[in-house]
């Protein structure tokens, strides 16, 4: 059984990077958006499994978005994926409903990491 995953960050280049490296793992099947508004709508009115989101985007950053998903009672696995340190962005995440958080980094073992928190939120 795959996992349907929701990646949402505005930076194109680094969302094409994690959608490969997560593509990789053989139960996990990726969908991708750059734009937070339009994610927001792709994750209230379709049927995924978690969303992954970067945290700092424009117009809508990733606590808005999981904020905005819980209000209207969508209690699917949210994770946050960004480059901020976990002490930093824990209090405000844990207040928006976050349900867990992966901190980007060098080398591909953030990757390896994001998709076993995937699997153990999902």
């Amino acid at each position: 059984m795959s996992i349907d995953v929701l990646l949402i960050d505005e930076d194109r280049d680094v969302l094409e990077i994690v959608r490969t490296f997560l593509e990789q793992e053989d139960d996990l099947e990726v969908t991708s958006e750059a734009d937070p508004e339009a994610a927001l709508e792709m994750a209230l009115t379709d049927d995924y499994d978690v969303v992954v989101s970067d945290y700092k985007m424009p117009r809508l950053d990733g606590l808005e978005l999981c904020t905005t998903l819980r209000d209207r009672e969508r209690s699917l696995p949210f994770l946050l994926f960004s480059a901020r340190e976990p002490e930093d962005v824990r209090p405000a995440a844990d207040d928006a409903g976050v349900t867990d958080f992966v901190q980007k980094g060098t080398g591909t073992e953030q990757y390896s990491k994001l998709a076993e928190k995937i699997r153990a939120a999902v």
